[in-house]
């Protein structure tokens, strides 16, 4: 799998709020990963789920005063 194609994929829905599309195409890719038993780009597709979450939390989220 071609993480670096992946992800800016991934940034393009993020780019356009369209978080739900952004998390499961990571998400699948996650599980693909997982399935070919590729730990190092399962930990990846990880760090990609946490900016997604990220940048929800910075659009969306509460900030504390």
């Amino acid at each position: 799998m071609d993480i670096e194609v992946e992800a800016k994929e991934i940034q393009n829905f993020v780019d356009k709020g369209n978080y739900h599309a952004a998390y499961n195409i990571a998400l699948s890719g996650l599980n693909a990963c997982r399935r070919e038993g590729n730990q190092a780009e399962t930990d990846q597709f990880i760090d990609i789920i946490r900016g997604i979450v990220d940048s929800l939390a910075a659009e969306f989220g509460s900030q504390p005063e």
